[in-house]
């Protein structure tokens, strides 16, 4: 069996020291690009592996990001959106040198209890939350922990006293693109399938529709009329838009809070517009058009923010590709000035104020179809 290779073998082989090629594997912001390339073309020749174990028992981290695998939708439509976000969420995690620990819970009670025997054995550095709600309790125990955290979704209802980051898609922003769609097609009786008040998302997300008909000359009394409430799911959307045809008035268009809803709207029949919420696979199947959430974006956004955290500035400048000049191979950095956040690739606001955490908000986009 052949010899393990050592870190003492690729120092000798790439002619630096080990402290360089421990810098190189774990820091490599602080060592010159040309030592870089030499002590890591040392480590693909020799076939060197880096002990996790080991790594883990020096830096005191076990560079594991854990997230929830949401539960099974009863229709699958709108569980390909976590899907698609726990996959980019992967894919940048790995990027920045960290690997993504998936969990199961039922709800947020189980989730605690997940939380406590996930850090008594594996111990990750850092959780990404997903389905934020109203008084959400998950937060307000990581932060009572003292551990890194970011949610995908807004602290809905948060006490002002719980600040902490979160990256999130402007639902408002996406219905109200919707809307306009729809009414510079000529429609004007155009309803609004949302689920039961009190759900942030729903309520962000009908906000926009509600807002846009209004500034279109759209009164209130005809708002309640159009603002229709349910459960979400495919049959429930057919049931809703039957009723709303049956009316007095009936609707020419409608805009849902989810995809699911919409492919119930358009079982209904008639000569309806419909526009969905999350540009689902089903949605790109039946045409129809639907709000795509920049999701691998709002992965990389949350991974940005945690790798912030845990690894400071170092971090931030990889991130911008921007790292300074080290003063030899193995010395810390020149001054450097470096933006706040990640860079995006697409629409977004980033917020900061003090020592805030940042708060990160990415626009939507409609995408066309058929169905509107």
């Amino acid at each position: 069996m052949a010899e393990k290779v050592t870190i003492a073998d690729v120092a000798r082989y790439a002619n630096v020291s080990r402290q360089t090629v421990s810098n190189v594997l774990n820091s490599p912001e602080v060592v010159r690009e040309e030592t870089r390339r030499r002590v890591r073309e040392a480590v693909r020749v020799l076939g060197y592996r880096a002990s996790q174990a080991a790594r883990q028992m020096r830096t005191g981290r076990s560079r594991l990001i854990a997230a929830r695998i949401e539960p099974a939708q009863q229709d699958g439509i709108n569980g390909s959106v976590f899907d698609r976000f726990l996959h980019g969420l992967t894919e940048s995690a790995a990027r920045a040198g960290y690997r993504v620990l998936l969990y199961t819970a039922d709800d947020h009670d189980a989730e605690l209890a997940t939380f406590d025997d996930l850090l008594g054995v594996y111990v990750p550095d850092a959780f990404v939350l997903t389905s934020t709600d109203y008084g959400d309790p998950r937060a307000a125990w990581l932060l009572e922990q003292r551990i890194p955290f970011v949610t995908f979704g807004r602290p809905w209802g948060v006490p002002p006293d719980q600040k902490y980051p979160w990256v999130d898609v402007d639902g408002a922003a996406g219905t109200a693109t919707a809307t306009r769609h729809l009414l510079a097609a000529g429609h004007r009786r155009i309803a609004f399938l949302g689920w039961p008040e009190g759900s942030g998302v729903g309520d962000d997300r009908r906000s926009g529709w509600a807002r846009t008909l209004a500034e279109a000359g759209i009164g209130p009394d005809e708002l309640s009329e159009l603002d229709h409430r349910t459960e979400d799911g495919v049959p429930e959307g057919a049931a809703a838009v039957t009723a709303l045809l049956a009316a007095g008035r009936p609707v020419t268009a409608v805009v849902c809070v989810s995809d699911s809803l919409a492919i119930g709207a358009l079982q209904a029949g008639g000569d309806v517009a419909v526009i969905g919420f999350d540009d689902t696979p089903v949605a790109r199947a039946v045409g129809l058009t639907s709000v795509s959430q920049p999701l691998g974006e709002a992965a990389a956004r949350c991974v940005a923010l945690l790798t912030d955290m845990l690894d400071g500035d170092a971090a931030r400048r990889r991130s911008h590709g921007d790292a300074a000049p080290p003063d030899d191979d193995t010395g810390a950095p020149a001054n450097t000035s470096v933006n706040q956040g990640a860079g995006a690739r697409g629409p977004s606001r980033t917020t900061t104020s003090g020592d805030s955490p940042a708060h990160v908000l990415l626009e939507p986009t409609l995408v066309h179809r058929r169905s509107a």
